[in-house]
């Protein structure tokens, strides 16, 4: 087993590794790091073309993971994520044959575009990891992990994901345009080989799952516990929400706020650390009424809002 600074090395190599092919996007980078320590999947709102792809490939590449990528389309069955049997004539019996998700880190491409059949399949092994074909349940390989993309609603062919399924997602997320600089640097690099060659395992599965495991350990006091459960619960009262957090969120913001601490290098976490993390938490959670569309409110506001109601705690002394 790693030391704890090792690990954090580690953590921090992998996400210099994606820096070298993701240009400029240090804090996005950071972020799905954050949420890969708190075992969370990501969803992805972006335009076409600005990396999300490249992206899910360096991070399995850095941290040694089995990758695998489906692109959703009208035509996708359940069975092409979960798997189904076949009939095999010279043994004769029907054999499984494992769906995409029988990996580490699966990307869902384009997610509101295949039918919601489809993408209530992967309702139960993004909760549970594991999946139920044919009445033979079966685990899928640890650690599991969906980063999702969506295009922006109103696209043509897309629809919105059911409510259940967004919630099973612990954060959600845009990559943007890349700036100057950065799209500058990215022009500079083209030539005959992908920047993905480059990229460098520099841990796998199992150190993961340790960086994983000392990240739930990461002290949370009782004042920070209360707090982000009055964050959260102040969603569902705001004038303009109608579904606010779910329990599901006030989980996600507990994990996230430790793995926010743990790679910044301490083993307590801080007020700070829950603020960074309750937009990620709660952009895709927020359903508002019919008065915030008239109003024009968006959901960040309404994250200001709340940031702002609820009473900020100190951090004293045990």
């Amino acid at each position: 087993m790693k030391t704890q600074d090792a690990l954090r090395q580690a953590a921090q190599q992998v996400m210099e590794q994606v820096g070298t092919v993701i240009f400029g996007k240090e804090r996005v980078i950071r972020q799905i790091m954050t949420a890969f320590v708190a075992n969370g999947h990501i969803l992805l709102e972006d335009i076409p073309g600005v990396g999300k792809t490249t992206l899910a490939l360096a991070f399995s590449k850095a941290m040694e993971l089995e990758y695998h990528r489906i692109q959703f389309t009208p035509d996708v069955l359940p069975a092409d994520l979960t798997g189904f049997s076949i009939y095999r004539r010279e043994e004769e019996q029907f054999v499984y044959q494992p769906g995409s998700v029988f990996c580490n880190l699966l990307l869902a491409d384009e997610i509101n575009r295949t039918s919601p059949k489809t993408q209530s399949a992967l309702l139960e092994v993004m909760e549970e990891r594991r999946v139920t074909v044919e009445g033979v349940t079966r685990p899928v390989p640890s650690p599991f992990l969906v980063i999702a993309t969506q295009n922006p609603l109103g696209s043509v062919g897309s629809q919105p994901l059911p409510e259940p399924q967004v919630d099973r997602f612990m954060i959600s997320m845009s990559i943007g345009y890349p700036d100057y600089d950065g799209e500058l640097r990215m022009a500079k690099s083209i030539g005959q080989k992908s920047r993905l060659d480059d990229v460098s395992a520099v841990l796998n599965q199992k150190t993961l799952l340790e960086i994983q495991n000392q990240a739930c350990n990461v002290h949370l006091k009782d004042t920070l516990y209360r707090y982000l459960v009055e964050l959260i619960q102040a969603t569902r009262t705001h004038p303009y929400v109608e579904q606010g957090g779910s329990p599901r969120a006030t989980i996600a913001l507990v994990r996230l706020s430790r793995a926010s601490a743990w790679l910044d290098g301490r083993d307590y976490v801080t007020p700070q650390d829950v603020e960074e993390q309750l937009p990620y938490v709660l952009r895709h959670r927020l359903v508002l009424g019919a008065d915030a569309k008239l109003a024009e409110v968006t959901p960040e506001q309404v994250i200001s809002d709340v940031l702002q109601s609820v009473h900020r705690p100190t951090l004293e002394k045990d």
